[in-house]
């Protein structure tokens, strides 16, 4: 019996205001199968994602679907129960005085903020601290996000989209903006989470930040899929030159990989 497809795309047509970012897209993701998207700046990574978090929508034709969950059109309740999301343009918009504890529990609500006609229960909060404590950032608890780093925030908004408990979570360009330090402890994080069972899709255009747990990688370039198939198929010398339009070497350290100019 097949598992059950986190997303099932055939023969999509998707506009993002004017523009037209896919046209006759076809892609399937398992659940349980991680994978990460790559691709250079506007090629439409983000725009992929967002088909998943129902930002976007394809235009409505016979013989074309996306599917998430297995529906055509789920509930965006049900998704954000099921699906966690953590993107630069929610980080953008967060409302900045909430604190780290309201932005975590702003989770239980679907909202980018904590506002007066919520309520909001002792319980929730209990959740909300524990999953601080399990990110490691109790300290922020009561700090207010617009007096946050960059990387604290993404980490605040990581504990948003986890307190759901979510089999699956988004991330599009997740360490964008972050320090070396920063980076490395997000990534931490994440292989965390894929060890411990979670469906994880990465958006990113930096090879050397993918965990070594995901294997699967879509390479995505002017609204087409380039390529589709495990790390060790695709990261060759060849298929990253002829995929970024210049000579590249790639090699491997510890399960990441690593991208640097072709000498001459």
């Amino acid at each position: 019996m097949s598992k059950k497809k986190l997303l099932d795309i055939f023969n999509a047509t998707v506009y993002r205001d004017e523009k037209k970012v896919f046209d006759q897209l076809s892609l399937s993701i398992k659940c349980g199968e991680s994978a990460v998207i790559i691709g250079p700046n506007g090629a439409g990574k983000s725009s992929l994602l967002k088909l998943l978090s129902r930002e976007i929508y394809p235009i409505s034709k016979e013989g074309s679907f996306v599917k998430i969950l297995g529906k055509q059109l789920p509930t965006l309740w049900d998704l954000r129960k099921k699906i966690g999301l953590i993107s630069a343009d929610l980080q953008a918009i967060f409302v900045p005085d909430i604190s780290g504890l309201g932005v975590v529990v702003s989770g239980l609500h679907n909202s980018i903020g904590l506002f007066s006609h919520q309520e909001i229960t002792d319980s929730e909060l209990k959740r909300g601290k524990k999953i601080l404590e399990y990110l490691g950032i109790q300290d922020l608890a009561n700090c207010r996000y617009r007096q946050m780093s960059t990387g604290q925030q993404r980490i605040c908004l990581l504990g948003r989209a986890l307190i759901h408990n979510p089999d699956h979570l988004i991330l599009d360009e997740p360490t964008s903006g972050l320090d070396v330090r920063a980076t490395h402890q997000y990534l931490k994080i994440i292989r965390e989470l894929l060890c411990s069972g979670k469906t994880i899709l990465l958006a990113t255009h930096h090879i050397n930040e993918i965990p070594p747990e995901i294997e699967r990688v879509i390479l995505i370039k002017e609204g087409k899929i380039f390529d589709d198939d495990k790390k060790e198929i695709l990261f060759t010398d060849d298929k990253i030159s002829e995929f970024f339009n210049i000579p590249l070497k790639i090699s491997c350290s510890n399960g990441y990989y690593q991208v640097c100019p072709e000498k001459t």
